[in-house]
């Protein structure tokens, strides 16, 4: 009884939630228990449940589960807590976040009301090789090695209204010379938003740092950068609807990619999705965009795109499988270096993945293949969530492995490789490997 008791008793009964003289709804807790006046106001206040509502089985071991959803509780009640119990909350909030994010939309109403303004960040280092002999780009010595460093702060304005503001700094290579003060290494903000968020409708406007065409379960090949933007979705327990229309902020092509000198940046998009979800967080999808190159007066001639569908799924098997499958045809409005006789441009992803790495769980790891198959022009222009380099990603096929293992809470070490990959048109020589290692830290 008592382990069940210390966990609420430093969180929520110190606060004076309940009166002193609560009825004991349990059969098995005595009135000359020493924990009778606690164990019965924790149950008034709502805090516990017992077992079948009638027993308290204070013997019993409690799960994460059921600890996470006392904190939960506990911080629906912070306004009466004092400065050392908020610590408590938040110290236990934190050991508990994952449980609390399974929660999902049952504790959200209460994590609205834990502190006004939240300030959190990550730190990437990264090193990245292909061997220039051969290579479109290639990365070698210092180029290999690049980081990122990014603030984020959000206030919860009310129940459902959030404003979130993130500073960034650009990926900085140790190839560069510059002076620290040079425009390279300017911060900028990569996210810049309201979010307004019902039971079944969200609607967010501003600078979100991240939109995958596609959803959050999909492969964020195509373009996965900053971008300005209004969308809105409904969503229910089993599908989601999702549209928008924004402006792409990010995403000068390389010199020396298949496509030249193309940009997406300043480039206009109206899209839409539909999700399905079903069993063990499984979706299937489809989505589709349409491009507006006109800005500022005059057309941007160097971008590819009319416009875009796909469609993926992504599948989990068990607790610890899951199998994503994608597809995409873009639509082209000019001949690409390697000409298309249909004028599209075609692409498919399929990705087979065993575990789950968590940044909340120390110790968890997944391991993953992956295969690529992309004409020249899938890839519009800007970064992607692919861990592969952003200017080599059309006209190819290419296979892929690699381990997520997160070492302590809030980092993680990912380890990928290419192998197999060739050209597929225009007589072009195949792309070197590619490797890559990466450090993330979450504050």
């Amino acid at each position: 009884m008592k382990k069940l008791i210390a966990m609420a008793a430093a969180s929520i009964l110190t606060m004076g939630m309940t009166s002193a003289g609560a009825a004991n709804p349990f059969a098995d807790v005595p009135a000359d228990s020493w924990a009778y006046r606690s164990v019965a106001e924790l149950a008034e206040a709502g805090v516990i449940q017992g077992v079948d509502g009638n027993y308290f089985q204070g013997n019993r071991s409690i799960t994460r589960y059921e600890a996470a959803e006392m904190v939960a509780k506990a911080m629906a009640h912070m306004d009466r807590a004092s400065v050392e119990q908020r610590a408590v909350i938040h110290k236990l909030a934190d050991e508990y976040a994952e449980e609390l994010n399974r929660l999902g939309l049952r504790v959200a109403a209460l994590e609205n009301k834990v502190g006004n303004v939240k300030f959190s960040g990550d730190a990437r280092f990264r090193y990245r090789y292909q061997n220039s002999a051969g290579s479109r780009v290639g990365k070698e010595n210092d180029d290999s090695w690049d980081y990122r460093i990014r603030l984020r702060g959000q206030a919860q304005l009310d129940e459902r209204l959030k404003a979130t503001v993130s500073i960034s700094s650009d990926w900085q290579s140790f190839s560069e010379n510059g002076a620290v003060s040079g425009g390279t290494n300017d911060a900028f903000a990569d996210a810049l938003k309201v979010d307004y968020e019902a039971d079944s409708f969200y609607l967010s406007l501003g600078r979100t740092d991240i939109y995958k065409i596609g959803g959050p379960r999909s492969y964020g090949y195509t373009y996965s950068d900053i971008f300005d933007r209004i969308e809105g979705q409904y969503h229910g327990d089993t599908f989601a609807l999702t549209a928008g229309y924004g402006k792409f902020k990010k995403g000068n092509v390389m010199a020396g990619s298949v496509q030249g000198d193309d940009s997406i940046n300043g480039v206009k998009t109206g899209y839409g999705e539909i999700e399905a979800f079903f069993g063990s967080d499984s979706a299937a999808g489809v989505y589709y965009n349409d491009f507006n190159t006109t800005g500022n007066g005059e057309a941007n001639r160097d971008f590819n795109a009319d416009s875009l569908w796909g469609a993926y799924a992504s599948v989990n098997i068990g607790s610890k499988w899951n199998v994503l499958a994608q597809y995409e045809r873009t639509n082209l409005n000019h001949d690409t270096k390697y000409t298309h006789d249909d004028g599209s441009a075609d692409l498919f992803i399929g990705r087979l993945m065993y575990g789950k790495s968590s940044m909340a769980i120390p110790k968890s790891w997944d391991i993953w293949t992956e295969y690529i198959d992309a004409e020249d022009g899938t890839w519009l222009g800007g970064f992607t969530t692919s861990w592969r380099f952003a200017s080599q990603m059309d006209n190819l096929t290419s296979w892929g492995v690699g381990v997520d293992y997160v070492f302590a809470k809030n980092a993680m070490f990912s380890v990928m490789q290419s192998f197999a990959t060739e050209a597929k048109a225009g007589g072009m020589a195949d792309p070197e490997e590619q490797t890559r290692a990466e450090l993330i830290f979450a504050f």
